[in-house]
């Protein structure tokens, strides 16, 4: 299993003054569904940042999402392994498929592959 990237997730009501804001760092647009706006380095595609007001699907918002190349093998290493599945592994209108897992700090991690 690769990982493709990680995200950090702020949960906000304040998308516009977070785009304004970290678009003076460089960040630029790169997604927005409304309940989550993706904001990206152009140069660096894969550094990111996510606001969100709150998940559409999953019960909780999580706090960080990492990217791996197989999302299904991350889930079966996590349940052998005993970890907290917070958000079962489905397949989301768009596009991706994932699963919540809490780390041992208590974070939520979003465990995301695109289809």
């Amino acid at each position: 299993m690769t990982v493709r990237r990680v995200v950090p997730n702020i949960q906000s009501e304040a998308a516009q003054e977070s785009r304004e804001f970290y678009g003076l760092l460089g960040f630029e647009e790169v997604m927005n569904h409304g309940w989550i706006m993706t904001l990206a380095s152009p140069s660096v595609p894969t550094a990111q940042i996510s606001v969100m007001t709150s998940d559409k699907t999953a019960p909780v918002t999580p706090d960080m999402s990492v990217e791996v190349d197989d999302v299904d093998a991350a889930y079966a290493v996590m349940r052998e392994n005993g970890a907290e599945i917070v958000h079962p592994l489905q397949d989301e209108e768009w596009g991706v498929r994932r699963f919540f897992v809490r780390d041992p700090s208590g974070r939520v991690i979003n465990v995301l592959g695109h289809r």
